[in-house]
């Protein structure tokens, strides 16, 4: 089960609890997305306790986009680093053809 709890005050924090994975990504994509304002959004990631590749992706692309993230789980962090450089690796194949 995923838990998202919002708090707000110069940026917007949302922390995370739980399990993500494909069927929740949408859960938290649609609250990060619901924030118009123009505040910094950060993904307290501190009591988050599985995620799938998907979440990853998920994560990895949003940090990408300005999301912070804080308190994640030293695997995670390693994930999404992985996931990156995979991406990036498929990128620049498809640039040399």
């Amino acid at each position: 089960m995923l838990k998202i709890q919002r708090t707000a005050n110069s940026e917007v924090t949302l922390k995370i609890s739980g399990r993500m994975d494909a069927e929740n990504v949408a859960d938290v994509k649609m609250s990060v997305e619901s924030e118009v304002d123009g505040r910094r959004i950060v993904l307290d990631l501190q009591d988050l306790t599985l995620v799938n590749r998907d979440a990853v992706a998920f994560l990895a692309d949003y940090e990408t986009e300005g999301v912070k993230i804080v308190n994640c789980p030293a695997y995670i962090r390693e994930w999404i680093a992985r996931e990156r450089k995979a991406k990036r690796a498929v990128q620049r194949q498809g640039m040399q053809r």
